[in-house]
């Protein structure tokens, strides 16, 4: 990958596209890509929706060659929902042809002119940018039905749905997966919305043309790649639970630990979760036509945990939803159905919303009293609102926090303004202090501290005592800063901080891929470079460790049936970042 397209939005008779080489960025990919464009050429100041912020795309340093698990696209941006730096990534297909047609990043830049939508083709002869009002508000899945005859289904597109066009702070970007259906998500911080502020509908990739990447030690890579892949089927996550169940396999694993937020985060275990479960789940999936458990969302993942759900009657609904989406959708909000979470779970998905954010919007929604808590057709009613853009739909798309503010609710369980997942820091306190400082708003994906303090993986720290949480969220937060510039999924990280040996397959693996030398340390010396910058365009932006809290009522509330609040201390928190 030894180019970049850059985009300009704002040039005279429409977009232009530039190929220039890599040059200052060689060496990056993925998160470590977006996070160094946005720091060196976004003005920190600037409105997240103004000429002056970029949408950076870019897939893993792995992505296109034959390392398992590598299919990770990064989209980064100033966030239009906390106003600070946004890395977001999904799977799907796209980050693979992007990386076997040699680009490292793609880059929509500048002011956009009028009220056009452009549709942009990539592939093996170019790039090519044509109007397309045609694609105007389509959903997410009406746009892959108006794309299919003309591009056929081997392409990949990222795309944009309503929520992403109207702008919306809860706006995500979609990536085909291999069926060709926009069910994998760049989700958090509203990057959809920057992209609907440049104009761009979607972005067609075409790799049919070419070939995967090589790596320059084809040997070497091979062996590497083989003991990295039988490290994580040896493993019980990545080798049996995840590809069994799912993700939604922690449904009864954070009930039963107490840290399954509830009715709004009121409390910590849901009484109906059983009809929740990822056993139930796998089982319906299992007996039901055309369902599917184990399913990659892209071609040589050797985890699988993705996978397609159906209804009684065989038809699709969407891919199999996963536990943070069930959780948002179901247990927050006092939704005990799974066929409803998938019917929500499609919805989010084909007008372009953050599960997450969406579910605890609804939540926030539920407690203001716009709908009960429990409300299964009111809460469809509600997603269907925000994706036509009537004016309700409108305050609970800019999110959880604003729609608490706009109720008048204390109660808005965010960070920076974004809106925490399934895992509540009262009880899992090492992923509470995630939340406070990573540079991303509240993110469980950018320290996931619940692997250690309930999964017992890469160590064993009391969920419920303060005591080490701090060290064991920057240990992880550097980790996966790393990880996030590869490409390899997070899921990784299971097996990786289990077994020496399978990190050691993986490290070795890039290294024979681009003929490196790289160690351990190197690792963590590239998360860290990499939080350093985030943290300070953060800084320029006017984030302070003032800022890296949890809301009070988290230390003052505590939640049952532990009876415990936050008590991590902001010494603490404010030590993170010693490196």
């Amino acid at each position: 990958m030894d180019k970049i397209l850059r985009i300009d939005v704002g040039a005279q008779g429409g977009p232009k596209a530039t190929v220039e080489p890599v040059g200052d960025y060689a060496g990056m990919g993925g998160r470590a890509m977006t996070s160094m464009v946005v720091y060196k050429e976004v003005p920190a100041d600037c409105h997240p929706l103004g000429p002056e912020n970029k949408l950076v795309i870019s897939p893993g340093l792995m992505s296109g060659s034959a390392a398992s698990s590598s299919g990770r696209l990064s989209v980064g941006c100033k966030s239009p929902l906390t106003g600070t730096i946004k890395e977001s990534n999904a799977g799907g297909t796209a980050a693979q042809a992007l990386g076997r047609l040699g680009y490292a990043a793609v880059i929509l830049e500048g002011e956009r002119q009028g009220d056009d939508m452009y549709k942009v083709f990539i592939d093996d002869q170019g790039v090519k940018i044509e109007k397309a009002n045609e694609l105007k508000m389509l959903p997410n899945y009406d746009l892959i039905d108006k794309l299919k005859p003309v591009y056929g289904e081997k392409v990949s597109v990222i795309s944009i749905g309503t929520a992403g066009e109207m702008r919306f702070s809860n706006s995500s970007i979609a990536v085909t997966d291999p069926e060709f259906r926009p069910t994998r998500h760049c989700g958090r911080g509203g990057v959809g919305a920057v992209m609907g502020s440049k104009g761009i509908k979607c972005i067609v990739v075409d790799a049919s043309n070419t070939k995967m990447r090589q790596p320059v030690n084809p040997e070497g890579f091979k062996e590497a790649n083989r003991k990295f892949v039988e490290g994580l089927k040896q493993h019980a996550v990545t080798g049996q639970g995840l590809p069994t169940y799912g993700t939604n396999v922690l449904t009864n694993v954070l009930n039963e630990a107490g840290g399954y937020p509830t009715y709004n985060f009121r409390e910590g275990r849901y009484k109906h979760h059983q009809n929740l479960s990822g056993e139930l789940q796998a089982e319906n999936m299992k007996n039901r036509e055309g369902g599917q458990a184990t399913h990659g969302c892209h071609r040589g993942c050797a985890i699988q945990c993705s996978g397609i759900y159906t209804d009684k009657d065989g038809n699709y609904m969407t891919k199999q939803p996963e536990y943070e989406t069930v959780w948002s959708h179901g247990g927050n909000c006092g939704i005990d159905d799974l066929d409803v979470v998938a019917k929500l779970d499609y919805l989010d998905d084909n007008y372009g919303l953050d599960t997450i954010e969406m579910g605890v919007t609804i939540g926030v929604a539920m407690e203001a009293g716009v709908i009960e808590f429990g409300d299964a057709e009111g809460a469809i009613k509600l997603v269907h609102e925000v994706g036509k853009g009537t004016p309700l739909g409108r305050i609970l798309g800019a999110g959880a926090a604003t729609t608490a503010r706009c109720y008048g609710l204390e109660h808005a369980p965010v960070v920076k303004g974004q809106a925490m997942p399934a895992y509540d820091p009262r009880a899992v306190k090492g992923i509470g202090v995630t939340y406070a400082t990573t540079t991303q708003g509240a993110d469980h994906t950018a320290g996931y501290a619940v692997a250690t303090n309930i999964l017992k993986v890469g160590g064993d720290v009391d969920p419920l005592k303060p005591e080490g949480q701090a060290e064991l969220s920057r240990n992880l937060q550097v980790a996966t800063a790393a990880l996030d510039a590869t490409g390899y999924c997070l899921f990784i990280a299971f097996a990786i901080l289990d077994q020496p040996e399978t990190f050691n397959a993986m490290v070795d693996s890039i290294n024979q891929m681009y003929g490196l030398n790289m160690t351990g340390d190197d690792v963590v010396a590239l998360g860290q470079k990499i939080l350093k910058m985030e943290r300070e365009f953060n800084k320029k932006a006017g984030f302070g460790p003032e800022h890296d809290r949890l809301p009070r009522y988290f230390s003052r509330e505590p939640l049952a049936p532990h009876n415990v609040v936050f008590d991590v201390s902001n010494e603490e928190l404010d030590s993170v970042y010693n490196f």
